[in-house]
């Protein structure tokens, strides 16, 4: 398997890392020529309005684009969940996400970076117990469509959806060292 990160700011390294230990071929994507024959992508955490402004100077935006609309697995978190959701209900005028997932995110909404956490999260389909979720400067989903499934809440909020091959996360997965979120993503993505 071949997994490609979006590799133009925020936390792509540590994602690479995640999926090395999970014995998974890992490319930082920089670049249209990076994306070619990939099983899996992933849009890291960062700064959503910076990270949607290097899509397009690195001219990522349409390749990737076209390549979610066929289905490729995708997995955003943090900012990644803003670049996927339908809706960005505090976005920038400027700001363009891909719209994959039937959601309404609102960026920051657990608060600023003094009030970052970690919250043990009961994670649908995850043996081994709660996942530690680490929030940071998390958006919150305020909305979710029909085809969405939630698979963990905080304070009844959803944090963590999977439209089809899509997954979404308020949190920080690659930050808990913890692998299990990564595989689920793998394994379900895969088989959607």
């Amino acid at each position: 398997m071949k997994v490609g990160v979006v590799a133009l700011q925020g936390a792509f390294r540590e994602h690479r890392e995640v999926l090395e230990a999970l014995g998974v071929e890992a490319v930082d994507v920089r670049v249209p020529e990076q994306l070619g024959a990939l099983d899996a992508l992933i849009l890291p955490g960062g700064e959503s309005t910076t990270m949607s402004k290097l899509l397009d100077t690195s001219g990522l935006r349409a390749p990737v684009a076209e390549l979610l609309a066929d289905g490729l697995p995708v997995f955003g978190t943090c900012a990644g969940m803003i670049l996927l959701a339908r809706e960005v209900v505090d976005g920038r005028p400027d700001q363009e996400s891909f719209g994959i997932v039937d959601v309404a995110v609102r960026r920051n909404a657990y608060g600023r970076q003094r009030d970052s956490f970690e919250a043990p999260l009961d994670v649908a389909g995850l043996a081994g117990g709660p996942f530690p979720g680490v929030f940071i400067r998390a958006p919150r989903l305020e909305s979710v469509g029909p085809d969405v499934q939630v698979l963990a809440t905080h304070d009844r909020h959803p944090v963590l959806a999977r439209q089809g091959r899509a997954f979404v996360a308020s949190f920080h997965p690659e930050l808990s060292g913890d692998l299990r979120l990564h595989e689920q993503f793998l394994t379900e993505g895969e088989r959607a």
